[in-house]
């Protein structure tokens, strides 16, 4: 395998990377209140964390300032994807969140940071502005402000966590550490605001019955990161990221096809129209 290739082995875990990351997503869409569904998932991702600690040294001093920032942007993540989920389709919702986060993060590195936009960004960037009206403007069907909004607001709180993992992740030392205590902290400040908003005795008779969905989901989040980490090692990261955003596509079947969402056929066939233009995005910066 050449460092300009992508092995068919490790092409198709990544995939299955991306699957994963839909379809606990999904799940969290599905099982009861999705603020507790989140709690729940974060509660046994940081299980794994716990698990994984004694393997890693600590992350370098630098990297704790950013991990202490990051807790409040992915809070906020948190929260903003249980309402678009809350208030829109799955099959809208996820691949809007998904794909509107490269759109955002390439503009605003052109604008802010001066960084020259490739031909092949710019046609990305196209098609992903195409994809996301054409998942908000579906035929025979009002607009539904409210999901389109809610979804683009998650994808604006995707990509400042990515600002600040990315730098913090830099200055661990270790990626594998920095990540074991994201995974680990996470679960903090989303289960002070689940008790804050519920009560500890209501949040407790909700997520009781999540126990075994939160497992499988936090299992399925902290596999999907693990493998994408895996799989950078062992090809180009852009061919391996690039890869990875297909998970709008499997975001949309997974709405289209198991959740009986109105309208999947047009909108899995926006959804690809996003994804094409992230790889784009991600193959051309």
């Amino acid at each position: 395998m050449t460092a300009e290739s992508l092995d068919l082995g490790v092409a198709s875990i990544v995939l299955f990377s991306a699957a994963l990351h839909a379809v606990w997503n999904a799940l969290v869409k599905v099982r009861g209140d999705q603020v507790v569904s989140m709690t729940v998932v974060t509660t046994a991702g940081a299980l794994v964390g716990l698990c994984a600690m004694p393997f890693l040294p600590l992350p370098l001093p630098a990297a704790w300032p950013f991990l202490g920032t990051a807790l409040f942007a992915h809070l906020s993540f948190f929260l903003a994807l249980a309402r678009s989920y809350r208030v829109g389709d799955f099959s809208q919702a996820y691949p809007i969140a998904r794909g509107a986060n490269p759109l955002m993060v390439a503009l605003v590195a052109f604008v802010v940071a001066g960084e020259r936009l490739t031909s092949t960004s710019v046609v990305g960037m196209g098609l992903v502005a195409a994809g996301i009206a054409a998942l908000a403007v579906s035929p025979g069907r009002r607009i539904d402000w409210r999901g389109v909004l809610a979804a683009l607001l998650t994808a604006v709180t995707i990509a400042v966590s990515l600002v600040i993992d990315g730098l913090g992740v830099r200055r661990a030392g270790n990626p594998f550490s920095y990540l074991a205590w994201i995974f680990l902290l996470d679960c903090v400040p989303i289960s002070l605001y689940s008790v804050w908003r519920y009560g500890g005795r209501g949040y407790l008779e909700r997520a009781r019955p999540l126990v075994r969905f939160g497992l499988l989901g936090g299992l399925m989040n902290t596999t999907s990161y693990g493998i994408a980490i895996w799989a950078m090692s062992r090809a180009p990261m852009s061919l391996v990221v690039a890869l990875r955003e297909t998970n709008v596509v499997f975001g949309a079947a997974i709405g289209a096809l198991l959740l009986r969402e109105a309208l999947g056929g047009w909108r899995l066939a926006a959804a690809a129209v996003v994804a094409a233009g992230v790889v784009l995005i991600k193959l051309g910066g």
